[in-house]
């Protein structure tokens, strides 16, 4: 294949970068996880992640692994489409399991040079990529099948009760919703600019990791006086239609518990006690071999 037919595959490649990032993104559909009520949801994915962290045995895995095959499977959105997400964590992920597979004491089972694998390293890393995988798969369920009025509308409804002490929810369930709001709009963003300054000749593929990463410095100026006057209008529009607040606010579609988000609770609650019962009655530890 001549080389002018290569050119635009290659420099479409940082680009393509930018839609692996599913989180803060919404996925249309119609299946049972869209229609659940945004507490059932925001409530299933902190027990989720509770559990992961809380129970680390093999049969707690095997369960967490059933139970989110099941949701993905009735939320509809394509299973590739939600692994995308984890190529943004990838380099993160390597560091941290190195970190843990060459820096954790205990009982050595091989040693290169002076780096040595421990069999608590290797378990310690084998459960970090386990949580990691399922932390961003199952947070990505719930940003892909809720829209971000949904996110704020249930955790401010959700966390009403810590108005009592002074907590600012509403303020708090804003700013996690123009934060959600902001990430696909900042990707278009990046992806203009990045558009406009190849235009210019910029190359954002030759060379090294060094090379490119410098490369991709002349677009945080832009980014970021770009994000700055967006930032600067949403005030000013909010600021003009007399926004002062979450006092005194009503809502123009509230939040209704339907038959299906109360069987979606019972569902919660009952996977909690299996994840409990599980780690209590059977806990299967991970397989690692003895030292040599």
């Amino acid at each position: 294949m001549p080389q002018s037919d290569r050119m635009p595959l290659q420099r479409d490649r940082p680009r393509d970068m930018l839609k692996d990032i599913t989180i803060g993104q919404y996925y249309p559909g119609h299946s049972i996880i869209h229609k659940l009520d945004p507490r059932v949801k925001l409530l299933g994915t902190l027990v989720f992640i509770v559990s992961l962290f809380a129970f680390g045995s093999v049969s707690s895995y095997i369960a967490a692994t059933a139970a989110l095959g099941i949701v993905i499977a009735l939320s509809g959105v394509p299973l590739s489409y939600i692994m995308r997400g984890l190529k943004a964590i990838f380099i993160l992920m390597v560091i941290t399991a190195l970190f843990n597979l060459f820096l954790t004491p205990g009982t050595e089972i091989v040693r290169f040079w002076k780096l040595k694998i421990t069999a608590e390293g290797l378990r310690m890393t084998i459960h970090m990529i386990f949580r990691l995988t399922y932390l961003i798969a199952g947070s990505s369920i719930m940003t892909l099948t809720t829209t971000p009025n949904q996110l704020t509308d249930g955790l401010e409804t959700g966390l009403k009760a810590l108005n009592r002490i002074h907590v600012p929810v509403h303020e708090i369930a804003m700013i996690m919703s123009i934060a959600l709001r902001f990430i696909p709009i900042l990707m278009d963003e990046t992806d203009r600019i990045m558009r406009a300054q190849e235009a210019r000749g910029a190359d954002f593929t030759s060379g090294g990791i060094i090379r490119r990463a410098k490369a991709l410095v002349p677009l945080l100026v832009p980014l970021f006086v770009s994000a700055f006057r967006r930032a600067n209008d949403l005030a000013l529009a909010m600021e003009a239609r007399g926004y002062h607040g979450g006092e005194g606010r009503t809502k123009m579609k509230p939040l209704i518990c339907r038959r299906r988000d109360y069987i979606a609770y019972l569902l919660i609650a009952a996977y909690a006690v299996l994840m409990f019962l599980l780690w209590k009655y059977v806990r299967v530890q991970l397989p690692i071999p003895a030292g040599v």
